[in-house]
């Protein structure tokens, strides 16, 4: 129990970190948090390979959004995949638009990077 807790916390701090500003916007940051095989399903029904991220994401606009329902579960020896919802937010802090999302995680050289992200809408929280 007390692991499960420590994993859903580390994983939920890693996934946060994705969704703020200054690491969204640093090409450096991204570059180290995103493993080099990555690969996501946008929720726009696009593929996107980590260098695709790299040269888009810092140019779009900064989104507010809330991590919901999390949950993290080890799949093998440094290899975690999380699941959860998203909210993102409108100028005025109100939900606007709802996601389901999933991710693996790899340790590589003593660092957890992400090498696979799905977003799929979602008509409801």
């Amino acid at each position: 129990m007390k692991e499960q807790f420590e994993l859903n916390e580390q994983f939920l701090l890693l996934e946060e970190k994705l969704l703020q500003p200054d690491i969204r916007k640093s090409v450096k940051d991204l570059n180290v948090i995103i493993a080099d095989a990555f690969i996501e399903l946008g929720s726009s029904g696009c593929t996107y390979n980590k260098q695709q991220i790299i040269d888009v994401l810092p140019t779009l606009p900064i989104v507010k959004m809330t991590i919901m329902d999390f949950e993290a579960k080890l799949l093998s020896t440094g290899v975690v995949l999380t699941i959860y919802r998203v909210a993102k937010h409108s100028q005025h802090n109100e939900p606007i638009d709802y996601s389901l999302r999933s991710s693996i995680w790899i340790l590589q050289e003593d660092e957890w990077r992400i090498v696979f992200h799905q977003g799929t809408p979602s008509k409801t929280i």
